[in-house]
């Protein structure tokens, strides 16, 4: 029999599965694209938008109960199967290539024990030897989530005490060796050469980044002991990150000055806490590093099989991926998944890539799917006439909306070029379920078109 998934179970998922690699690396990410005043404004924006998209799922979490297998169902519930398609695809692809960046960033982090100016043995994570490791590890945490997801979520409750220890201890040394002047030296960031606003807009899809996972526990909503703890553990998560990225942040840029931050090598907080505590520092930051990313990796190899299950059981996805074990993890969806993370590992070996190239691939594919996380709610306010309802939900989409434009326009060609081969994956699926009710002309004509937009976008990519 399967058990089922308490509070604290479900917290340390969402929570795990948001706090990750990019905290660690946090520091210098930021200070490369904005000034004190553009991360102070641009987490603001991402404070209230966050908070916006938790509440969202909160909300229909409740007003739903139906709908449990979260951000796929209420985008097929909202707009239609190829709406659905297109949330399930998006969400699937993001975590795809979070995994794979999870496994790039833990070897990365080792090279620090391992190479020198001569040596190089791990490097960027993306080294023959690199290639090795991430296999093995890939494929123990296979096994792990093919135990159960209940067992996989044990093991994540440990990984998420473990990675917050660090971070507190980082968070108290850096409050009591902060420095004003250094915080506010070129405080709008004059020497940059570049506007406030901008600097701000710069910095959206890199916040995007270290909240994706919120959604954690209302994708396996379906395994939860009680429909009210999901919304829950997703707010509770939510305002705990966001208190430690903000502290983590603002409080970096008063230990040692923005360029001087945004030049260091990542992870950046190891080389901050060696300036804290000495050379113990690094070893320090980078286990909880290890940790961290190993519990974040091993949430998402469990939302990243659940969300093509749960569509191939509506006939979105092909049937193929609905298959469970005798401990009800979703077998076949979990091979797929982590077949498709070891062959983008050996392509990020052939071509040199590194874990920031990846984060702005995921960032991308996200946002469709929680966009739509708002406009779903918008579509129940109006259903409920609920005032309250329909100003939460505007404020879900306006942030998404957002994300959309600061994500700038080349980042938008390459979710048209990455979407469109899910569309063959979609018209497969409904060719194996027939019985499905036949697509409207604005479905078809969407379908055509995002197929015929490729083109000039693969061409704008490539020049």
């Amino acid at each position: 029999m399967e058990k089922k998934l308490g509070l604290t179970s479900l917290t340390a998922l969402v929570l795990s599965s948001m706090v990750g690699a990019g905290v660690f690396s946090l520091p210098q990410n930021m200070a490369q694209v904005g000034s004190p005043a553009a991360l102070m404004i641009g987490w603001g924006i991402t404070g209230v938008g966050i908070l916006f998209l938790a509440t969202s799922l909160l909300l229909l979490s409740r007003l739903r109960p139906d709908l449990d297998s979260g951000i796929f169902t209420y985008a097929r519930e909202g707009f239609g199967e190829l709406v659905g398609f297109c949330s399930a695809w998006g969400y699937w692809f993001c975590a795809i290539i979070a995994n794979v960046s999870y496994l790039v960033i833990v070897f990365a982090a080792l090279s620090f024990f391992t190479d020198t100016e001569h040596s190089v043995i791990f490097g960027d994570g993306n080294t023959w030897q690199s290639l090795i490791g991430e296999s093995i590890l890939l494929w123990f945490v296979h096994w792990l989530v093919l135990r159960g997801v209940q067992t996989a979520a044990s093991i994540n409750q440990l990984a998420t005490v473990a990675k917050l220890l660090p971070l507190g201890m980082f968070i108290i040394l850096a409050v009591i060796s902060f420095k004003m002047d250094v915080f506010t030296f070129d405080f709008t960031g004059i020497e940059m050469g570049i506007p406030v606003w901008q600097q701000v807009k710069d910095t959206m899809l890199i916040t995007l980044w270290v909240f994706i996972g919120v959604e954690g526990a209302v994708v396996v909503s379906a395994r939860a002991k009680k429909r009210k703890d999901i919304g829950i553990a997703t707010v509770l998560a939510v305002v705990s990150a966001l208190g430690v990225y903000i502290l983590v942040t603002l409080l970096s840029l008063g230990l040692v000055a923005r360029p001087e931050l945004a030049a260091m090598r990542n992870p950046s907080m190891a080389n901050l806490m060696v300036g804290l505590i000495g050379s113990v520092g690094e070893i320090v930051i980078i286990a909880g590093l290890i940790i961290s990313v190993c519990g974040a990796y091993l949430s998402w190899t469990i939302m990243a099989a659940e969300v093509p299950f749960i569509a191939s059981l509506h006939g979105s996805f092909p049937k193929v991926f609905n298959k469970q074990n005798a401990k009800k993890a979703p077998e076949s969806s979990l091979w797929i998944t982590n077949g498709a993370v070891q062959i983008s590992l050996i392509l990020i070996w052939l071509s040199g890539s590194n874990y920031n190239m990846l984060l702005s691939i995921a960032s991308e594919m996200i946002l469709v799917p929680y966009f739509l996380v708002g406009a779903f709610l918008v579509k129940v306010a109006f259903q409920r006439s609920n005032r309250v309802l329909l100003l939460i939900a505007v404020g879900a989409c306006t942030y998404g909306v957002w994300l959309l434009y600061a994500s700038g326009l080349m980042h938008l060609l390459l979710s048209v070029v990455l979407y469109a081969p899910g569309l063959l994956v979609f018209l497969y699926a409904r060719k194996q379920n027939q019985g499905q009710k036949p697509l409207n002309i604005l479905e078809k004509s969407t379908i055509v078109l995002l197929i015929l937009m490729t083109i000039p976008s693969t061409w704008l990519l490539i020049h």
